[in-house]
């Protein structure tokens, strides 16, 4: 695949993956407004990070190291690596912390309610890690684009 292909589907995917999760927050906070669509916006956001959002990281790991053998760059690249350790801990962060809280928010909202401290209490925890995610992904952009030598 020519290299200008896979540095677009590259940029596409991250469009996509990164698109998708900025807008978790803006649904859920137009839905605390009215929790009665609560269930049905967790549930929507839910399918969209499992099977768009995911899907498309995933992706723009393959992709990525596609270009970087393609290029002959090393995986030792400051910025490279750097990138690459951050996208670890956000899979990490995502599968181990984001998912699980997104799935039993859903269930605890559906079971004892919007005012509930469980509910409330996994929704903190949610903004708490859906806020660190987007910094940590906005990091990983920022080292693809600019490329910074961050050490020798």
């Amino acid at each position: 695949m020519p290299y200008l292909l896979m540095k677009y589907l590259h940029v596409l995917t991250a469009i996509v993956s990164f698109g998708a999760n900025v807008t978790y927050g803006i649904w859920i906070t137009r839905a605390s407004h009215d929790p009665d669509v609560m269930p049905f916006t967790l549930r929507g956001i839910k399918l969209i990070d499992d099977r768009l959002a995911n899907p498309a990281y995933a992706l723009l790991l393959v992709i990525g190291l596609l270009m970087v053998f393609t290029s002959h760059l090393s995986l030792t690249t400051s910025w490279l690596l750097t990138a690459l350790v951050l996208y670890v801990l956000v899979i990490l962060i995502g599968l181990m912390g984001y998912t699980p809280t997104l799935r039993h928010q859903i269930q605890i909202l559906e079971t004892e309610g919007f005012n509930s401290p469980g509910y409330q209490t996994l929704a903190r925890r949610g903004t708490i890690l859906g806020v660190v995610l987007a910094i940590l992904v906005i990091a990983i952009v920022f080292l693809m684009v600019v490329k910074p030598s961050l050490w020798p």
